[in-house]
């Protein structure tokens, strides 16, 4: 046989063309390409049955890491409640290695750390369901509304969410306007989508945020639902639309992965984050490359909406928003959503000290002093929009689970923490289920030596925001 030539390469769709990417052999080597395989030779039916067997085993296995990980039990709190009323769940539910205790394993250098095995693997990054084939996946309540008042089907038939309804923002969430705080909730509890955006907001905001919301709650093609052979639905799909994820302007914690990573073991999974004061921040997009919301609104539809791949969104159906009309509109109404109320902040973001418990009131003096949260969450929104890398790598060795490569993270968002109870899971990739998780985290890694009463004061501090 001859060797292989550049005039005569050899390119093969290998097992992980599941994975949205190719393996092609030039010169005897293996590399994987930035592409997604854009001729897929497996019929859906083959696909679909193929990827209906495996669920079990990997739905399993999935769960299996959740329960090594996490203490999933429901012990929502008897106090705190998001602010349409879900009752938060309470506690630490990162599992710690055998024979440690947080203080112990605060006082030890992250060298040491790593060397023994001891960094808790809840605070390690978190797979994708199926991080091998990645893709949006939704909550069983936002897949049931958008049936009820759409006839639309959100269900994957290879994969279902992972995290149970009890760690989630709750649903339908309450809608909060700039323009309008004299109205309060203006969501009536309901769910906002193409079939009532209309009843609910004529007269409560201009034409051109009712534009704007209308294309908020369209759908259109998205890299798992489509009409095209590759989806991840049973039938022919018309897509999502932005509020799918962003329900009601917020989150409803819809999963999905980076499109901006390759390869495939190295896209992180990502939280989808609150819409509320996206007026406030200036970075957008899992990179922070976009720098205003209309840029990220118009690249969500161009390649985000199918991992980043532009020469798939041409095969899946791209929808090229018109940036003067379309785009603006729905950036201008997307710069009325507005944080839940805070009645124990005054205005410029500081506890009032009639309002606020001593616990509270403590927990404030270790946010802005000893725990350095103000450092990087300041202003009247809780951030510095910018990027900070927390190199959590020196606390553990580079490691593969369940299909993902947990190496260095690089950088990430400082997101806003005004409205925080609100939109657990936490940090980027929903690896953190509570706020005592988060302080626990950022307690180690920062090495900040907190006592266990700074850390109560600390999560009770951030409740109020």
């Amino acid at each position: 046989m001859k060797p292989a030539t550049r005039s005569h390469r050899n390119i093969f769709l290998s097992a992980v063309a599941i994975m949205s990417i190719y393996s092609t052999t030039l010169f005897g080597e293996t590399k994987t390409s930035s592409y997604s395989p854009v001729v897929v030779t497996e019929t859906l039916q083959s696909t679909m049955k193929r990827m209906k067997e495996a669920k079990p085993a990997i739905e399993k296995e999935h769960k299996t890491l959740l329960e090594e990980r996490y203490d999933l039990s429901d012990h929502p709190s008897k106090s705190v409640k998001m602010t349409g009323g879900k009752p938060v769940q309470e506690g630490i539910r990162v599992k710690l290695p055998k024979g440690m205790d947080w203080n112990k394993l605060a006082g030890m250098a992250p060298e040491a750390i790593q060397e023994k095995g001891l960094f808790p693997q809840g605070f390690m990054p978190l797979p994708h369901p199926n991080h091998n084939d990645g893709g949006m996946v939704f909550p069983k309540f936002q897949i049931d509304e958008i049936k009820k008042q759409e006839n639309r089907d959100l269900t994957r038939f290879d994969l279902d969410f992972d995290i149970p309804d009890r760690f989630l923002p709750e649903f339908p969430a309450p809608i909060f306007l700039t323009t309008r705080p004299d109205l309060g909730d203006v969501s009536q509890g309901k769910l906002v989508t193409n079939a009532n955006y209309f009843e609910l907001f004529d007269g409560i905001v201009n034409p051109k945020q009712l534009e704007g919301l209308r294309l908020l709650t369209s759908v259109f093609p998205q890299q798992q639902f489509n009409a095209t052979n590759d989806r991840r639905s049973e039938h022919a799909s018309f897509g999502v639309s932005c509020f799918d994820c962003h329900a009601n302007g917020h989150t409803n914690a819809a999963t999905h992965l980076v499109g901006d990573i390759r390869p495939q073991q190295n896209r992180r999974r990502i939280d989808t984050p609150t819409l509320r004061g996206v007026n406030m921040q200036r970075l957008f997009g899992s990179q922070r490359a976009l720098k205003t919301v209309e840029d990220f609104t118009e690249f969500e539809q161009r390649a985000a909406y199918f991992d980043g791949d532009p020469t798939i969104a041409t095969k899946k159906g791209a929808n090229v928003l018109e940036r003067g009309s379309q785009v603006h509109a729905m950036a201008e109404f997307l710069a009325i959503l507005d944080f839940p109320p805070a009645p124990k902040l005054d205005v410029f973001g500081k506890l009032y000290p009639n309002k606020a418990t001593e616990a509270e009131l403590r927990g404030e003096t270790v946010f802005n002093n000893k725990g350095r949260c103000v450092e990087c969450h300041s202003g009247p929104a809780f951030s510095d929009n910018t990027m900070h890398d927390l190199k959590v790598e020196r606390f553990y060795k580079p490691t593969l689970k369940n299909g993902l490569l947990a190496t260095a993270q690089g950088p990430i968002k400082t997101f806003p923490l005004r409205g925080i109870k609100d939109s657990a899971p936490y940090l980027h990739d929903d690896r953190l289920l509570t706020l005592e998780d988060t302080v626990e985290f950022f307690n180690l890694v920062l090495g900040l030596k907190l006592s266990s009463q700074e850390k109560s004061d600390l999560v009770a501090y951030m409740q109020t925001l």
